[in-house]
């Protein structure tokens, strides 16, 4: 079903998605008033969402068919200026599973490249179970896994459902966080700038873009900018790479997670949140054999199990997201008191 205001952009969104032999078109909206009315004769696989809306938007018309016909919806957002990325940024937080750029014309040279990652996106939503059974996590363990050496940076990585476990991961957290933070979050790299400056929002850390040459500092998320690997050099300062995607991913959780192993040995922490796909596995893998620590959201939790399950193939602990924050504390305070 695609939702969007514009007769122009709807006939062009259209078009795209009955080009693609994957996808077919339920419905075509103007409003989301429409949309939700429709949806319990349609049942579309996944929704194309705008953002901006007559009447209820994007953000407003997402939490209601979250809570009221849980459905996966893909954001189509054509701004980046700060109250539309701060509207995107929310509706991923209230269940939207990922964010695209609107279409462009047909004469335009990124058509056929925005045109595909359109309808990629909607092919994989399509097929997430946001309608899941949660199992209830145990309380956590009094017997902390601990790392074998002290660590000095946490590393983290997501990718779809990651705005929104992120936001409640961090705001679990303290703002004095004793640990510098590194942040791969897949998404498209027109929306990292934005995506930053909404994750201050919601987080009590510090919230940076990364840059090439820094110090992690401890209380501070470094977020991988659009586009660039986010790596740790041997000096331990950040560095950032333009080298070809890893696995289709730039920034590759892999290749931070194996560049801390190597400046780091041990003294490094990861955590692999919700995601499609097996990104942060082999660095995990590596992360561990240099006596590193690892945890992945477990798939009672993930919105999309993909990168964690991979990443507890690789030897990673597995816990819900709402027990990995006190777990993190209770290692810090451990090490404090040690």
């Amino acid at each position: 079903m695609v939702v969007e205001d514009s007769a122009v952009v709807r006939t062009l969104l259209s078009h795209i998605i009955r080009s693609d032999p994957r996808l077919e078109m339920a419905a075509a909206v103007s409003s989301a008033e429409e949309a939700i009315a429709a949806l319990p004769a349609v049942r579309p696989d996944v929704i194309s969402m705008d953002i901006r809306l007559p009447g209820m938007d994007g953000l407003a018309a997402t939490r209601q068919i979250m809570a009221d016909c849980p459905t996966p919806i893909v954001v189509i957002s054509a701004s980046i200026d700060k109250s539309s990325m701060k509207t995107t940024m929310d509706a991923l937080s209230a269940g939207a599973l990922s964010v695209v750029e609107k279409p462009v014309g047909l004469g335009n040279e990124d058509y056929a490249a925005v045109s595909r990652e359109i309808c990629t996106q909607l092919a994989i939503m399509s097929q997430v179970a946001v309608v899941r059974h949660r199992i209830r996590p145990r309380s956590a363990d009094s017997a902390v896994s601990r790392p074998r050496t002290e660590p000095k940076v946490l590393l983290c990585a997501a990718s779809t459902g990651g705005p929104q476990a992120l936001a409640r991961l961090f705001g679990m957290l303290p703002a004095d966080l004793g640990l510098p933070v590194l942040l791969v979050q897949h998404m498209g790299g027109t929306f990292m700038s934005g995506f930053a400056a909404w994750l201050q929002t919601v987080v009590p850390q510090r919230v940076v873009l990364a840059e090439a040459g820094q110090a992690p500092a401890a209380g501070t998320i470094h977020v991988a900018p659009g586009d660039r690997h986010l790596l740790l050099d041997r000096g331990g300062l950040i560095a950032l790479s333009a080298a070809a995607p890893v696995g289709g991913q730039r920034p590759s959780a892999n290749l931070l997670l194996q560049s801390a192993a190597e400046t780091l040995g041990g003294g490094a922490a990861a955590i692999v949140l919700t995601g499609m796909g097996e990104d942060g596995a082999a660095g995990v893998r590596a992360l561990l054999a240099a006596g590193g620590f690892a945890i992945a959201e477990h798939e009672s939790s993930a919105i999309v199990n993909g990168m964690p399950a991979a990443a507890v193939r690789a030897g990673a602990l597995a816990l819900p997201l709402d027990l990995i924050a006190p777990h993190v504390r209770r290692i810090l305070e451990r090490e404090v008191r040690a």
